[in-house]
């Protein structure tokens, strides 16, 4: 539509000139514009400033001899003159109708480059702990991967959408914990809730309720044997991730590695199923859920650590092993395996990373919040770390939605279960006004989420 209103001023420049006797300079450059408020129109020029000079008009007489000597089109339902010269365009219906028609004719094709690109991108995205539901704060970063997948698509990339499932991990077995307490408080065992757990009661009581009826009291253990000589909570005077720790630990041990397996995978599950049917609620859909765990238990992190030694990247200090990321342009080294032998976090993001590679994805997204903006140089240098080109890796930051209830900025914590569901929001606006109002800003951009 831009160039079809170009020409249109065009030829009634070349009109006015050739009526005045006057040679325009130079080929005749029209810029066209979208309007910032509706009720100008959908677009606007300022030709008539720019060739009021050469054809010897005042800018405002220009642009109404322009609009007099305009040719007729069909598409364009009124122009008129504002402000020093300018000229505003509004469309008809019958070019909307038009446009919708040929979209409606052309639905498999249009916007669509029909030649498929060679190259296989992968894109992560949303994959939030399987700690609670998804909340308004998740739904951003939902919305952006989906529409950024859908254009890759739309441009003849091959796309693959993966979830990545941290079912690994300090986070899974506080949650693990949470739900075997409230498992014993169904099962009559009077204890104290620990501060850092995960508090809220409707969804870890509901796994705890499904483990009883699965499993009935086999779960259940003693009250003291439970609670005996555990270090002190915060709000009893100490310190609460010691307390919470020394909880998981004890889950552990009076549970067995067995049944704890099956607690921790309760919750997993549990979670996990709904994450899926909210997203799928919201169409978004993954191609491939990969679990942290998988790492581990398929070498993967064994791998990636061996190439890194072997390529003279890793060294040794006080019993643990660390990557040169400084090589690199990352701010410090970084620790890959611990003293006690243990894998870091960063250890399954460097073979995480490897495995994308392995698979044939010749180009790998991330998609973020805006605080792992931190990650950039680190996966960054792992990718230069174990041979890969950085250039084929591309990670992006949303900023979340701050959400407010009128004037009031409204809390969001997993840990205390205060937050609004993206399940919540979803339900009361819909799923498609809530994905357009997720993208109508640049995902870099800050977004207030006012849900009055």
């Amino acid at each position: 539509m831009k160039e079809h209103l170009q020409t249109l001023i065009t030829q009634a420049l070349r009109s006015l000139a050739a009526d005045r006797s006057i040679e325009l300079p130079g080929p005749i450059e029209v810029a066209i514009e979208r309007t910032r408020d509706k009720a100008h129109g959908d677009f606007a020029t300022n030709a008539a400033m720019v060739y009021a000079k050469p054809l010897g008009l005042k800018p405002r007489d220009l642009a109404t001899a322009l609009v007099a000597a305009l040719p007729s089109s069909m598409h364009v339902e009124g122009v008129e003159v504002a402000g020093p010269g300018f000229i505003n365009f509004r469309l008809g219906r019958r070019y909307l109708h038009e446009n919708l028609r040929e979209v409606l004719d052309r639905e498999d094709s249009f916007g669509r480059v029909l030649t498929p690109a060679a190259e296989p991108i992968t894109v992560e995205y949303v994959s939030a702990n399987p700690t609670g539901p998804l909340h308004v704060g998740h739904g951003r970063g939902a919305a952006f991967g989906a529409s950024l997948t859908n254009v890759l698509e739309a441009c003849g990339y091959k796309v693959q959408r993966e979830y990545y499932v941290n079912d690994n991990g300090r986070q899974m077995d506080i949650l693990a914990a949470s739900v075997w307490l409230r498992y014993l408080e169904l099962a009559g065992v009077e204890i104290r809730f620990p501060d850092n757990g995960y508090k809220s009661r409707e969804y870890i009581y509901a796994i705890a309720r499904q483990l009883v009826g699965s499993h009935s009291m086999h779960f259940r253990r003693d009250g003291e044997a439970i609670t005996a000589d555990l270090p002190l909570d915060e709000s009893q005077g100490g310190d609460k991730e010691a307390h919470i720790d020394a909880i998981v630990a004890r889950c552990k041990s009076l549970l067995g590695p067995e049944d704890y397996r099956t607690v921790f995978d309760a919750g997993l599950n549990a979670i996990l199923d709904d994450i899926r049917e909210d997203l799928g609620q919201f169409d978004v859909n993954f191609d491939g859920w990969f679990s942290e765990r998988s790492l581990a238990t398929s070498g993967a992190i064994d791998r990636a650590v061996a190439r890194l030694k072997e390529l003279g990247h890793m060294y040794e200090e006080k019993g643990a092993l660390w990557f040169r990321a400084t090589t690199f342009g990352d701010e410090k080294d970084r620790v890959v395996i611990r003293e006690n032998g243990a894998a870091t976090y960063f250890a399954s993001d460097i073979a995480y990373l490897l495995n994308k590679f392995e698979r044939g994805f010749t180009r790998a997204i991330y998609i973020f919040g805006a605080d792992h903006h931190g990650y950039i140089a680190r996966l960054k240098a792992a990718a230069q770390g174990l041979g890969l080109d950085p250039d084929n890796l591309e990670i992006l930051l949303v900023q979340f939605a701050v959400l407010y209830r009128g004037s009031e900025k409204v809390q969001m914590s997993t840990r205390s279960g205060q937050f609004v569901t993206l399940r919540e929001l979803r339900e009361e606006v819909g799923a498609d006004a809530c994905r357009f109002f997720y993208v109508m800003r640049s995902n870099d951009q800050h977004l207030y989420f006012d849900l009055e």
